[in-house]
């Protein structure tokens, strides 16, 4: 990090083409201009934070330079009213693109025990399919809207639509298949395309605070996982599902809707580039919003392995208390409904405060050491905990360090997106890389957090046929004391030991392999 005292570093260019689109009194004009200048701002491929944000200051020389007064004022980065509109918007958003298809288990009872879905089977693919690919389509969504930044703009209310739309579809639905193609898998195939932007563009609106902003947002999810189950079960024994589908469609688009006009980038559109040879642009892929040619090299690399091994493993386990709390306080501690559902309400009320936490540290200290924190807290709360707990004050604790500590690990994610883009950036310098032309366009950080995504849903998927197995045999029922011996002993075990293992970046960087 640069001393306050020195002025940002530049990235050396011969040349750089930019389009922008600005407001005059006779309407809105498009302007473009060829400025042949010595720096500019590159928001992917610069280590000093100070530099990341100084992109007005870079607009401001190119217009003096040029006698020229072309690019209108950028709204203010890491505050100011534009930027916590934004992230105000995103995090409804993901309150209710997420916490929808997390508070599935509500559906489930509801679908398991009433006509035209009582006795059916595959219910649970429902809720798998909604959460699965919202995680597993992440490269392909992210990559398609930073290839076409136009459309991406208005990307956020096209998929709010489209997730309504498959809302009132599945209100229709009369067999569990039609509920999978509906609530599943159309549903998601919209969330991913209303969400991405919001992960897009936040890169633009904070860079000093962006843990904290994806922390903030995040947080979302567990305050989403709080409210919406209270209410769809309350809507759901009133109304049914029909109407519960079209009345939840109906609000998702009346709270979102208004508040997607806030999603937008800060910096002006260009269009794609891909003339990579051209020695004028050969640096210039990301002085602008999007039109941003894509480099997936990193996806290859050690550090990102690296990091990816233990994000997936960390995955398999982390969904399992979200799942099997409610029954392991009925079953192993005879605790009545609304007790055992306390324990889901508890643990994400406290991912709330924990995604926030995690997001201001990962601001100030290295990724390895934030994931050692989430990793430790996660650990001792897993096993010593939820393995002996047989009460339900020992189990609610469990249910706060759980949502504290493991609700947090996402929100270190922003810290391995820097990490890799630096290192991929070290490896440009040194002349290391490789892939051609590509390689010459610097990592993306947005596509490593739509391939860590990807990861996450591997682990999610693989989770629950996991979850089954582990359950099936009961291993240490009787034999043991508290959780251990209740039955859930091997899944308490495995959640613990993929949470250890979700930490291993830590080791990694001491043996020198990060």
């Amino acid at each position: 990090m640069a001393s306050s005292s020195k002025s940002p570093p530049a990235i050396q260019l011969r040349s750089t083409t930019a389009w922008v689109s600005s407001s005059s009194s006779s309407g809105t004009a498009i302007a473009s201009s060829r400025t042949d200048t010595d720096t500019t701002a590159n928001p992917w491929t610069i280590e000093d934070d100070e530099a990341e944000g100084d992109v007005d200051g870079v607009f401001q020389q190119q217009q003096q330079q040029s006698g020229r007064n072309e690019f209108p004022l950028l709204p203010p980065v890491d505050g100011g009213k534009d930027a916590w509109l934004f992230l105000a918007a995103c995090f409804v958003l993901e309150a209710l693109v997420w916490g929808f298809p997390f508070a599935f288990g509500i559906f489930q009872s509801y679908y398991s025990i009433t006509a035209p879905f009582a006795g059916a089977n595959n219910i649970a693919i429902i809720g798998t399919c909604a959460t699965g690919i919202m995680y597993l389509d992440a490269p392909i969504i992210v990559y398609l809207l930073r290839r076409y930044p136009k459309p991406a703009r208005w990307a956020s209310i096209v998929g709010l639509l489209a997730m309504c739309a498959a809302l009132a579809l599945s209100s229709l639905a009369t067999t569990v298949p039609q509920l999978i193609v509906t609530q599943g898998i159309l549903y998601a195939l919209g969330g991913s395309v209303a969400y991405s932007p919001c992960i897009i563009y936040l890169d633009e609106w904070f860079v000093k605070r962006k843990g904290l902003a994806y922390g903030i947002m995040w947080s979302g999810t567990g305050l989403g996982g709080v409210v919406l189950p209270i209410l769809l079960e309350h809507l759901l024994s009133s109304y049914g599902f029909q109407t519960t589908l079209r009345l939840f469609g109906g609000l998702m688009f009346a709270l979102s809707a208004p508040l997607a006009w806030f999603i937008k980038p800060r910096l002006p559109i260009r269009p794609f580039n891909t003339n990579y040879n051209n020695s004028d642009n050969e640096e210039n892929h990301h002085t602008l919003s999007g039109g941003t040619s894509v480099n997936l090299n990193f996806v290859l690399s050690r550090p990102f392995l690296l990091y990816q091994l233990a994000n997936i493993v960390e995955a398999t386990g982390y969904f399992l208390p979200a799942i099997y709390l409610p029954s392991y306080a009925r079953s192993a501690i005879g605790a009545s409904p609304f007790p055992s559902a306390l324990t889901l309400l508890l643990l994400n009320v406290a991912s709330v405060f924990g995604c926030v936490a995690m997001g201001s540290l990962i601001d100030r200290i290295h990724v390895t050491t934030c994931i050692l924190v989430s990793t430790l807290g996660t650990v001792a709360g897993t096993f010593l905990l939820w393995g002996f707990s047989a009460s339900l004050p020992l189990l609610y604790v469990f249910c706060i360090v759980y949502g504290l500590f493991a609700g947090s690990f996402t929100s270190a994610w922003p810290g391995i997106m820097r990490e890799v883009a630096r290192q991929q950036r070290e490896e440009r310098e040194d002349g290391d890389g490789s892939g051609g032309d590509n390689a010459k366009a610097p990592a993306d950080p947005t596509m490593v957090f739509a391939f860590l995504a990807l990861g996450r849903g591997v682990g999610n998927m693989v989770s629950g046929p996991l979850s089954e197995a582990l359950m099936r045999d009961a291993p240490w029922r009787g034999q043991a004391f508290g959780g251990y011996g209740s039955g859930y002993g091997g899944l308490i075990a495995f959640t613990g030991a993929t949470a250890l293992f979700g930490g291993g970046s830590y080791a990694w960087r001491k043996l020198g392999w990060l």
